[in-house]
């Protein structure tokens, strides 16, 4: 599965969010912006979604800027995707009304991509966005019963 550019941005917002915690001068959707090399417009949408999603609030005039409203070690990765990601469609029979594939009944793909959705989104679900902005030597992404140990797999960022 490749998450959107929305849901990439969103967490890259509640990450710096996050990860500025504590700062006296709150972070700006401008700040933000630079930072990443994103379109301040597009920033500013996204910013606003979030915060009718209860993760952000937004403070406007001198002083102002983002701020999380709920603990960074409270919000699940898993939480954000599902919340940002619009299609987790992986193939058309996972469409019950649209699906015209005649293989229904002798396929298993279905099942098995399912399954995989399901590992996918319960790995992400035990990572919290305090875990994505921890220093490298204290972050640890949580073991999932059924799935490789992460202490085990390569020293791979979470996300970029």
């Amino acid at each position: 599965m490749r998450l959107t550019q929305w849901t990439d941005y969103s967490l890259r917002v509640l990450m710096y969010c996050a990860a500025t915690q504590g700062r006296e001068a709150l972070p700006t959707v401008a700040e933000i912006a630079q930072a990443h090399g994103i379109s301040h417009s597009h920033l500013t949408k996204i910013v606003m979604t979030l915060a009718a999603q209860s993760w952000l609030e937004t403070l406007r005039g001198r002083g102002g800027g983002l701020r999380l409203l709920v603990p960074a070690g409270q919000v699940s990765v898993g939480d954000v995707v599902r919340q940002t990601e619009a299609d987790f469609q992986l193939v058309e029979c996972f469409d019950a009304t649209g699906n015209t594939c005649r293989m229904g009944g002798r396929c298993h793909l279905q099942s098995v991509l399912g399954q995989a959705m399901d590992a996918y989104l319960a790995v992400l679900d035990g990572v919290t966005l305090a875990d994505l902005v921890a220093p490298a030597t204290s972050a640890r992404v949580r073991w999932v019963p059924g799935l490789p140990d992460p202490a085990l797999l390569s020293a791979r960022p979470l996300a970029g």
